[in-house]
Order: structure tokens, then sequence, then C-alpha cells
């Protein structure tokens, strides 16, 4: 039932922070502003140094908090799926699909979100086990391909990532997407050191998030 209570827990916190940074120090800082402004979701990508540290400390910080999700992003292979479960990842996300990094998280029980753009690539990603498919980048379609993608295919779970923002999040759910993944515009003020900000913007996106699931 692992695998089934973190994708409820991906479901519920419905915005995942996609975190990037130029630094160990700057990844840890960002997510923990991400959290203290209500955002429930982080996915740590491989692009941070040190990544598999970062993740550790997340994994080990907010151990006790069962709401939290704690995941990796940008995971081009099974080394560094492996990598990333070992230091505490529940959930592997890549920018494509990769058939052994989908074979490793269903050993493991840990959700794959691979991103997908055709109708071929989810239904492979779909017979591998995939419970959600991370729609990438979102940006080049908009949320009336959600519509498309689930006529052929209804029970297709899909998280938009790129693309994302205060602006159009309610429309992305109004289509029927699970949960989106938000980074570029939330971290922005990462550059400048500005993580208050960051928290402020965070605070934004739940607000916005609480009201589309009142509607």
């Amino acid at each position: 039932m692992k695998k089934v209570n973190i994708l409820n827990r991906l479901e519920k916190a419905g915005v995942v922070a996609v975190i990037r940074g130029e630094s160990k120090e700057e990844a840890l800082k960002a997510s923990h502003a991400i959290i203290n402004g209500g955002m429930k979701g982080i996915e740590l990508t491989f692009t941070v140094p040190q990544a598999d540290q970062v993740i550790a400390e997340l994994a080990r910080e907010y151990a006790n908090n069962k709401d939290i999700v704690i995941g990796a992003g940008t995971v081009l292979d099974v080394t560094t799926a492996r990598l990333a479960i070992m230091a505490g990842a529940q959930f592997v996300v890549s920018p494509c699909f990769d058939e052994e990094t989908a074979k490793l998280c269903n050993l493991y029980q840990i959700p794959y979100l691979p991103g997908c753009m055709t109708i071929t690539e989810m239904k492979t990603a779909l017979t591998y086990g995939v419970d959600i498919i991370k729609l990438f980048p979102g940006s080049a379609f908009g949320p009336s391909i959600v519509k498309a993608f689930k006529a052929p295919i209804p029970h297709l779970n899909i998280m938009p990532t790129g693309g994302v923002s205060l602006d159009n999040m309610e429309d992305w759910f109004k289509a029927g997407v699970v949960c989106v993944g938000v980074g570029g515009n939330l971290l922005a003020p990462a550059a400048t050191g500005d993580f208050e900000k960051i928290t402020e913007v965070a605070k934004q996106y739940m607000k916005k998030y609480q009201e589309i699931k009142a509607n």
C-alpha cells in the first residue's frame, strides 16, 4: 500500500514545487520557504548540486509530517533513480519515459512520473505501471489538450509541469488534471536570496488551489 499512500498524498498536495538551485544551500532554503508557505509537495531536481544529500536532509526533517511528500526530479536514468530512492525520495520524476527507471520504481513501490508529450508515450508509460503522467512541457500545449488526451484514455492521470502559473492553474484543474508542477515563477526570488518572497508566492498558490477545490 506504500505506493497508493504516496499517490494519495501527491493528489492531496495538489501543487508540487519543482526545486532547482545553484547550490545545495539554496535548494534547501527554497524548499523550507515553500513548505513554510503551506505547500506539501517538493520535487528536488537532480540539476541541483548534491541533490541526493538535499533529498536526504528534507526526508529526515519532515519524516514525521505525513502530509509532506518529498520526491526527486530530472531523473534521467535508473542509477540516479536508485540514488534518489536510497536517499529517501518518495516519488521520482523524469523529463521523459525510461523503462528501466519504471521497473526500479515498481520494485520499490515508488510512484514514477515520466514526462510524456504524445498518446504513444503515455500508453507505453501506463503499460509499465505508471500512475501519474507528467505532461511536459505543459507550455507546449495548454489546458485544452487534457480533454483530448483523456478522450481515448479516460483513466489517464495527468500532472502538467512547465507553463503552470497562478493565472492558468484553475484552467488546468478544470480540464481534469490530478495535480500540477510549478517552478520558475515560484522560485525566481531565490536568485536574489529573497526566501521570504518565495514563502509569500507559495501561500498565493495554496490559497488559489484551495479556492479551486472549494468550487
